[in-house]
């Protein structure tokens, strides 16, 4: 063979071995190598003040009484203390100092306990601070017969109804008498029953509590109309749903002394020594 075509059979396998390293260089994944460069960021953390304030451990309705178990001391943020908040710091004694208080405005469950919203032992009396202003408290007596079987309970709203026997009236030269009853007052609020200013502890609008008194919050004029209406006769208590239609109906205090069922009625009450004829008649 002549030496010219053994180098060119040379070249031609170079060129072969060459183009065969290329494509199996091209055939393989390709791997990219990134540098990522990333700043140091430094985040300063403020330090916040912790001290210890007297919470509730549940949630209290207006008039219940507050015990001892029903306090605990809870960690909160100093700048988050406000005037009149007891702190351990200041106030160690706080939770004997509460224990017995009632509540005057309702309480949730984790909340600071705050002086405004309780009436601690020894203080002014309850019932004055539960009662709204220009009102006051009327106490009526009652059986499971006159206050829905027993199961009326302090705030809720109820209607009086005055049962009596009307005075006797001619009738074809005999004498007849009847017994009236008469709603003489509407939408009254129960401030207590005997002594309880709230339901007890898991007490409902099922349960049953048979008291002998009943308090309830009435205006001066109002006040003066159960007094009558408790010598005329017996009073009863209608109670009334909890909807919002109980709570804003206006009241219609409605009472036939003098005067019959057609005659409309009147009641005379002394103001100041005067003698006042007040209308009671209409429905």
């Amino acid at each position: 063979m002549s030496p010219i075509r053994i180098i060119i059979l040379l070249l031609a396998l170079v060129a072969a071995g060459g183009a065969a390293l290329l494509v199996s260089r091209m055939s393989q994944p390709q791997i990219v190598t990134e540098t990522v460069t990333r700043d140091n960021t430094i985040i300063e953390k403020e330090q916040v003040s912790e001290i210890k304030v007297l919470t509730a451990r549940r949630d209290f309705n207006i008039g219940e009484r507050i015990m001892a178990d029903d306090l605990e001391w809870s960690v909160w943020p100093e700048k988050g203390v406000v005037e009149g908040q007891f702190v351990e710091t200041k106030a160690p004694g706080a939770i004997e100092e509460v224990t017995g208080a009632v509540v005057k405005m309702p309480i949730y469950k984790l909340e600071p306990v705050m002086p405004q919203r309780i009436v601690k032992r020894g203080e002014a009396g309850l019932l004055p601070v539960l009662m709204a202003a220009d009102m006051r408290a009327m106490s009526v007596g009652i059986t499971p017969e006159s206050a829905s079987g027993g199961f009326i309970l302090p705030n809720d709203r109820v209607d009086l109804i005055l049962t009596y026997e009307q005075t006797p009236t001619p009738t074809n030269g005999l004498q007849s008498s009847r017994t009236v009853a008469q709603t003489i007052l509407q939408n009254v609020r129960v401030l207590a029953i005997d002594q309880a200013y709230a339901p007890a502890a898991g007490e409902t609008e099922e349960s049953n509590r048979i008291g002998q008194t009943a308090t309830l919050e009435v205006t001066p004029e109002e006040a003066e109309l159960v007094a009558l209406s408790q010598n005329r006769g017996e009073l009863s208590l209608a109670l009334r749903p909890l909807d919002e239609m109980a709570v804003t109906s206006p009241r219609k205090p409605r009472l036939e002394i003098n005067g019959g069922e057609d005659e409309g009625g009147a009641v005379t009450i002394i103001r100041n020594s005067e003698p006042t004829l007040t209308a009671m008649g209409g429905n």
